[in-house]
């Protein structure tokens, strides 16, 4: 049978990152959590694209999202019932998911969906509304039709369990070549506490709060209060620090859930030993969330860790940072795997912040490249090119200036990115 010539070819799904953890890892079941995933159709064919997870009565929930002046419907919804929330309310939560349409500039039509999601939701699992989370998360400005989520819950509830995670985080999925996953553990006043998160994200990532979507459990019992401080706090070391393309996403949604069911001493104060035991564990999920973002950065194959010191302040060291990261010509030489260091010193000059020439000086890895405004005499440019060919990489800059610090976690720029972006809607 012939294809006709204006036929498309069938699409393949893309190889999975060179950079992808060797496996998913094993996450813990968190007691007063469960998940269930279902094919609603959304926009894919043959593949789960909606999560449920529902959480138990007195839970402490907290989140953090994007401040895009265009933001989602649902993240809307979502800061307003977070704004609203009391400690104490009556009543279990959940939180329901979708990939393959973000609901994004859709206007009031967009409103409708999220309140018939939530709703149904809502009545199906008998929870109050106003407990009831949404993201969404694909294509923006497309109308979506809330059919096609709550005809699925009835099946979603009924396959709610305890150990559905690793379902939950592959149901989404956009173009995510893998399913990314952290956990960790801490003693919380003598008992074990476990912490398990998820996340999607492979493209649209600078993030302004978080990432595209990640959600993260732990058993522990922490006011919302304080977790809710450590999450804003936390964020900006780990899912705001790391860009893919620059792109700030519409959905962009981390919500923090803590069941309080494993029986440690409840923590209420961020300063206690306790307190700052959780904090270290939740803050090491989050970093591995973020950095299996850049992992799987559309088309990557190099993971960058830019570093930058000796800046006037920490926001001038994260300006700079940011503009090495977010540079296409900077990716670009890391993509080809050329030791273009001026593109470095070019990118510190674009960037805003206070610099001199005549101090800075970069590194890549542990070789000194530039110096007193010029090459290192102890440089080769043989040197530079055999380091570039790593998989992972560090720029590291010290501009001479005082003391203020950043680091920013980035990504290759390579022709998948192109590929995979100039045929996401077709």
């Amino acid at each position: 049978m012939n294809t006709p010539d204006n036929a498309k070819p069938k699409k393949t799904a893309p190889p999975v990152s060179p950079l992808a953890p060797a496996r998913f890892p094993d996450l813990p079941v968190i007691d007063g959590v469960r998940f269930a995933t279902a094919e609603a159709g959304v926009r894919y064919k043959n593949r789960t694209d909606v999560m449920l997870a529902e959480i138990c009565e007195g839970a402490s929930v907290a989140g953090v999202f994007t401040r895009s002046s265009t933001r989602s419907a649902p993240v809307l919804d979502c800061q307003a019932k977070l704004a609203a929330l009391q400690d104490g309310a009556a009543g279990g939560f959940a939180i329901i998911v979708n990939s393959g349409n973000s609901n994004a500039f859709t206007g009031k039509a967009g409103v409708h969906t999220v309140e018939m999601v939530t709703g149904e939701t809502a009545r199906t699992l008998g929870v109050p509304v106003g407990h009831v989370f949404s993201a969404s998360t694909g294509v923006i400005g497309e109308p979506f039709p809330p059919e096609r989520i709550t005809n699925a819950l009835a099946g979603l509830v009924a396959g709610l369990s305890p150990d559905g995670v690793a379902a939950a985080a592959r149901a989404i999925m956009t173009t995510d070549t893998f399913p990314k996953g952290a956990v960790a553990d801490v003693v919380l006043g003598g008992v074990t506490v476990k912490i398990a998160g998820f996340a999607k994200g492979s493209g649209m990532i600078a993030p302004d709060m978080a990432t595209m979507l990640s959600y993260v459990f732990t058993d522990a019992a922490v006011s919302r209060d304080v977790l809710q401080a450590m999450l804003v706090d936390q964020t900006t070391r780990t899912f705001n620090a790391v860009t893919v393309d620059s792109d700030t996403s519409t959905s962009d949604s981390l919500m923090l859930v803590a069941t309080g069911r494993a029986g440690n001493p409840a923590v209420a104060d961020a300063s206690s030993a306790d307190g700052r035991a959780f904090a270290a564990a939740l803050e090491e999920v989050l970093k591995d969330l973020a950095l299996q973002l850049v992992r799987d950065g559309e088309g990557a194959t190099k993971l960058v860790e830019v570093r930058v010191t000796g800046a006037a302040s920490d926001r001038d060291a994260e300006k700079v940072a940011r503009a090495i990261a977010d540079s296409p010509l900077v990716k670009t030489a890391v993509a080809g795997e050329d030791p273009n260091w001026g593109r470095v010193v070019m990118a510190v000059g674009k960037s805003g912040a206070d610099a001199d020439r005549d101090r800075l000086s970069i590194r890549f890895g542990d070789i000194l490249v530039a110096t007193d405004g010029w090459v290192s005499p102890s440089y080769t440019e043989a040197e530079g090119a055999a380091y570039m060919k790593q998989q992972e990489l560090v720029i590291a800059v010290d501009l001479g200036l005082g003391t203020g610090a950043a680091t920013v976690w980035t990504c290759d720029l390579t022709h998948g990115y192109i590929e995979i972006n100039a045929d996401y809607r077709s």
